[in-house]
């Protein structure tokens, strides 16, 4: 089956690396480099209800459609409490993600990529999506793991979800799961080479990211993903 069928058939969808290069195309590939170093230059989130320090981000905002693709004014990050209990409920204010970074040829594919699969699946509408762009850095040391889902298996509460592994240094663990809304299992496995990644339906899977710990104890250990989230904007 297509990718696009095997998504709407099993409400989620992995990519390995190779396969997302080749989706992103040859300009993506070239800059993925300096793609990859802007996460070496993420704030501390300070949001964290359980204390923890060991989790820096950005964020930007998109409006996007077929033919569309215009970022929005830097906002705050919002989720219901009923999706998120450890952080929701609150307007979570975060670094911009940089122009360079936006405007990016990873970003435009990782977006371009969401918009093929995910509008044909989606009912029809004429407003745009309301695309939300996260770098997420998850650090651990020894004595202090870092959760990379601290709130445990969940929805986003949007319509759809992309992670996208962009480094993965000194790792132990990290291994993401799929479940049914029932609770059953529907995959787990490891996101480990820059480019691996998995799209999924948030109305119909939850997902969660089990703690990193460093193979190396005398040395930190690192997991940079990308998150990109669809949803749809609601007309007036």
């Amino acid at each position: 089956m297509s990718p696009r069928a095997d998504l709407a058939d099993q409400g989620f969808i992995r990519f390995e690396a190779e396969e997302t290069r080749a989706l992103l195309g040859p300009e993506a590939t070239a800059g993925w480099d300096a793609f990859a170093a802007s996460w070496n230059d993420l704030g501390l989130d300070t949001f964290m209800a359980d204390g923890g320090r060991y989790r820096r981000r950005r964020f930007a905002a998109f409006a996007v459609a077929p033919g569309l693709l215009d970022r929005k004014p830097h906002q705050p990050h919002w989720q219901s409490r009923d999706y998120n209990p450890l952080n929701g409920g609150v307007q979570r204010w975060f670094e911009p993600v940089t122009d360079a970074i936006a405007d990016h040829p990873v970003t435009r594919g990782v977006i371009a990529a969401g918009l093929e699969l995910f509008d044909p699946l989606s009912p029809t509408s004429e407003t745009p999506w309301h695309v939300e762009m996260h770098q997420f850095r998850i650090e651990a040391r020894t004595g202090e793991q870092g959760l990379p889902t601290p709130e445990g298996a969940h929805r986003d509460g949007v319509d759809w979800v992309i992670v996208m592994l962009v480094d993965r240094q000194n790792v132990d663990s990290g291994v993401t799961d799929i479940y049914a809304p029932d609770g059953a299992s529907l995959g787990s496995f490891t996101l480990t080479a820059p480019g691996d990644a998995v799209f999924l339906d948030d109305h119909r899977v939850l997902h969660g990211v089990t703690p990193i710990r460093p193979l190396d104890v005398q040395a930190p250990a690192v997991r940079d993903v990308l998150v990109i989230t669809f949803r749809r904007e609601e007309t007036a």
